[in-house]
């Protein structure tokens, strides 16, 4: 048995407040036995419009928010996931949104870059949003070993594509990670039903950090982190506010819901391939 934690937040543009608020949660999580952490997406900043300074700013060596991952890692002794930072592959490059995973040494062992960028028109205060504007589009799955299991990575609009979910299957994920900025409107629609489906569907322990309250401009996001066993149900959940969620994994009860129902075996249709690469970064006109 294994116990790991999602971290709620409600982030502000202000970086060095958003590190403030997530030491403490982080140090909660630990006190609390967690092996592994999770924090939300845009932990760091949300509505903070310099975006390429803040990526520019963690390629190069000062590199704030992933030295600030790095040793709350270390100090604490557990696995860390940095829900999501600006990140390019380059110098110069176009940020990608990056999740890090650190070990409990403060060493990044995977990088993931998100796949599906939300580009959708929602009906809340912000109306339209159009992350590949600001992003550029990932192109790898990434799944891992790590002291509480295997562990594929996804990020927030990635929950709606349930390909990438059954590669992390077919790639040995037995806990799956979702750290998200859900919007209310959305969130109170599709959040826990799209969870449970993909833990449903690759019989996997989903673990899922959202963001959650109001934000810098209005915008509102869902909470409700949670974490999901491999049979769907509901194991524990923060509905909203600055907070955390822990809960044991149990892979002897993964393993039974496996061999009771071996989905995998009988699969009729060819499993899904690995994404394949972007071509080109997306522009604005696109």
């Amino acid at each position: 048995m294994s116990r790991v934690a999602a971290i709620q937040m409600t982030s502000q543009p202000d970086v060095q407040e958003n590190l403030q608020q997530a030491a403490g949660l982080i140090a909660r999580a630990a006190e609390q036995g967690a092996e592994l952490v999770l924090l939300p997406e845009c932990f760091a900043a949300m509505g903070n419009r310099s975006l390429v300074a803040i990526a520019a700013a963690e390629f190069g060596p000062q590199r704030p928010i992933r030295h600030f991952l790095a040793e709350q890692a270390r100090e604490h002794g557990i696995w860390l996931v940095g829900g999501s930072l600006p990140l390019p592959r380059s110098a110069g490059g176009k940020p990608m949104a990056t999740q890090l995973v650190l070990d409990e040494q403060g060493i990044e062992v995977a990088r993931y870059d998100k796949l599906h960028l939300f580009d959708v028109d929602v009906s809340d205060s912000h109306k339209t949003y159009r992350e590949s504007d600001d992003y550029a589009f990932g192109s790898e799955l990434v799944c891992l070993d790590s002291p509480v299991g295997r562990l594929g990575l996804s990020i927030c609009y990635d929950v709606r594509f349930p390909e990438l979910y059954q590669g992390l299957r077919l790639a040995g994920a037995e806990l799956i990670v979702v750290p998200a900025a859900f919007t209310a409107v959305t969130g109170a629609a599709h959040w826990e039903i799209l969870l449970r489906a993909r833990a449903v569907e690759t019989q996997c322990y989903v673990l899922a950090a959202n963001q959650g309250g109001t934000h810098y401009g209005g915008r509102q996001t869902f909470g409700h982190s949670c974490l999901i066993d491999p049979w769907g149900e509901l194991v524990s959940v923060l509905p909203e506010g600055p907070g955390i969620v822990t809960g044991e994994l149990d892979l002897a009860y993964l393993s039974e819901v496996r061999q009771r129902m071996p989905i995998i075996a009988h699969r009729r249709f060819a499993p899904p391939a690995a994404p394949q690469p972007v071509a080109k970064e997306s522009s604005k006109n696109e």
